[in-house]
């Protein structure tokens, strides 16, 4: 007697079965790890990433060289010459700015102090504010108690007040001020130093790192491999380009602006506008707040102020709003909310120099997410891309049973498409979704009555589209009945039918397939009818059954011409016209736009309108 063979186990084999909830524990300890392991070793990895990122924006500049026939290592050398010598002057500049200005601050000392005189006198009880504050202060205690009178004294002096205690730190000496200014000095030029040393080894080994990242992350696949690196470099370097001359253009305009407003160090809050406005969002609301604090303290009046406010909110939504979706459209391909995210994710972690870096961050994690399959969730939370499909998205409205948001996508698909486009391209593909559900058993009776009733108020909601004036009258005036094969989504999409015969000058009429039954007659209150288009979305309809169907159709309608209507992708072509034409259709038609040139034809083929009587 044999023993049962134990479940996972197959042919001598164990196949050991994962728990249910196994690969997302091991997506979350990934996670954690990975957050971990970038917040203990940011002091490493920003400087790796800063160098990795400045290579792609850097890799142009040397290819072109290379093209010039300019060696390697000379190609690397002087574009990363230029390049930290431009950074280095630039931080030299800045650092000279920074002095110049907090040298002048006592000049402005003046102006501050009166200004704050004018407010604090707004402030006094004869000001305004201090009018207001009165007021309000009498409407708040207008309600409560009259404060108890204090207890009177026995006559004992007052206890003696405190001795002031002042505590002295010592002057810093030499070596002390040393210590100072070398962790405020050194720790940025070391930063800085890394960077350039991995952005020089980088460049000069571009091609085997890449080779090295492709066989360690293609597992056998080299062309998606290679097609996601070749499209974050593409990405990044466009990115990266753009944005730095657009916000250095930003800056200099604002250099330029606040320096015919009459604003000091204008150079200085140029600079910290270009580097400010790679923060998204926010970047150049911050770069505005240390113009605006100078220019009060500079005018004794509030022109300057104004004038320097006005700069901001002019500059800044035409180069957001405007100047940027010319030049690259967005193409970060990142949405708004993941931007903000990730902001706050990467500050979190990495402080100032992680807000600085989190877009190009995001940027590389959706590419990842594109390419990777393993990271296709990347994709799906951080791209700008729609979720779902538009045939997904009318699905799931469809199924949340709300047709006025069904009814308002579809208004909005209209826009840029016809009527039988969104019908033949969203709703009906929708149906065939509906319609995998259903043949899985996900839908119950109830859920396809709601579905339909939804389906139908939407399809009503939109009897009011019209449809393009290039449709040929027909030649007949007989009315054509739709007819559902078997199912109510059938039903759903013989109405659709309907509706655009109906626009196209074709009396027509949908019917639900309980008009087989026996007993019941297809053209119901339609006794002229001499076509039937035959709805279905069942692909996996047998010849017998729809032989069935068309066999009783000929019974109670004779001479009727009968149209077979597979509402089936196109790749399905051949055996819908196979399928039609085993079963005894006299047409078949695979699509609304099909079907309506195939209702046209078989109507002028008829020369004279010809009453079928039902059988019973």
């Amino acid at each position: 007697m044999s023993e049962p063979i134990p479940t996972g186990q197959t042919r001598g084999r164990l196949r050991l079965t994962r728990p249910p909830g196994h690969d997302a524990l091991t997506g979350l300890a990934v996670c954690a790890f990975t957050i971990t392991a970038l917040w203990f070793g940011r002091q490493i990895f920003v400087p790796i990433v800063l160098a990795v990122l400045l290579s792609f924006v850097l890799a142009p500049a040397v290819l072109r060289l290379r093209a010039w026939n300019v060696s390697r290592g000379l190609s690397v050398f002087l574009v990363a010459a230029v390049a930290f010598g431009f950074i280095f002057g630039l931080s030299t500049i800045l650092a000279r700015q920074v002095s110049d200005l907090a040298s002048q601050f006592p000049r402005y000392q003046t102006t501050i102090l009166q200004k704050a005189d004018a407010l604090r006198a707004a402030a006094t009880p004869s000001g305004v504010i201090g009018r207001a504050s009165s007021l309000l202060r009498s409407l708040g205690e207008s309600g409560r108690p009259a404060p108890r009178a204090a207890p009177p004294t026995d006559g004992s002096p007052p206890p003696p007040e405190p001795v002031p205690v002042e505590v002295h730190q010592p002057s810093p000496g030499p070596l002390d001020m040393l210590r100072s200014v070398a962790a405020t000095v050194l720790e940025p030029l070391a930063t800085t130093g890394i960077v350039a040393i991995f952005t020089v080894f980088i460049l000069i080994q571009r091609e085997d790192l890449r080779d090295r990242m492709i066989r360690l992350l293609s597992g056998g696949d080299l062309h998606r491999t290679t097609l996601a690196l070749d499209d974050a470099a593409v990405r990044l370097s466009r990115f990266f380009l753009v944005q730095t001359m657009l916000n250095a253009s930003f800056g200099v305009i604002v250099g330029i602006g606040l320096w015919l407003i009459g604003v000091p160090s204008p150079l200085l809050w140029g600079l910290l506008a270009a580097i400010l406005r790679f923060v998204p969002y926010i970047g150049a609301l911050v770069s505005a707040l240390g113009p605006v604090a100078l220019a009060a303290a500079v005018d004794p009046g509030w022109s300057m102020v104004i004038m320097t406010i006005a700069l901001f909110l002019i500059l800044e939504p035409l180069t957001g709003q405007v100047i940027e979706p010319l030049l690259y459209g967005h193409s970060t391909g990142i949405s708004p909310i993941a931007v903000v995210v990730a902001a706050t994710f990467w500050t979190w972690l990495w402080g100032p120099i992680g807000l600085l870096l989190s877009t190009p961050l995001t940027v590389c994690l959706v590419v990842l997410g594109q390419h990777v399959e393993a990271l296709n969730f990347l994709n799906i939370i951080l791209s700008d891309l729609p979720a779902l499909t538009p045939q997904e998205s009318f699905y799931q409205r469809v199924l949340a049973g709300d047709p006025s948001e069904v009814a308002e996508q579809a208004q909005e698909n209209l826009k840029n498409q016809s009527l039988i486009s969104f019908y033949d391209e969203i709703a009906v593909p929708a149906l065939r979704l509906a319609q995998t559900d259903l043949r899985r058993g996900l839908l119950d009776s109830d859920q396809q009555q709601a579905l339909r009733n939804t389906l139908f108020e939407v399809i009503d909601d939109l009897d009011d589209v019209p449809l393009p004036s290039n449709t040929s009258a027909p030649t007949s005036q007989t009315p054509i009945l739709c007819l559902a094969a078997r199912t109510t989504l059938d039903e759903a999409a013989a109405a659709m039918l309907a509706q655009i015969l109906r626009k196209s000058g074709i009396p027509a009429t949908a019917a639900a397939a309980d008009a087989l039954a026996p007993g019941r007659s297809p053209q119901g209150s339609a006794p002229n009818i001499e076509t039937i288009c035959l709805s279905s979305l069942d692909a996996e309809i047998s010849t017998a059954q729809l032989r069935y169907a068309v066999r009783r159709l000929r019974r109670r309608c004779e001479g009727v011409k009968i149209i077979a209507c597979f509402w089936l992708p196109q790749d399905t072509q051949t055996s819908v016209t196979a399928l039609a034409r085993d079963a005894g259709a006299d047409f078949q038609a695979a699509s609304l736009a099909g079907a309506l040139d195939t209702c046209l034809h078989a109507l002028s083929r008829g020369t004279s309108p010809a009453t079928q009587q039902a059988v019973a």
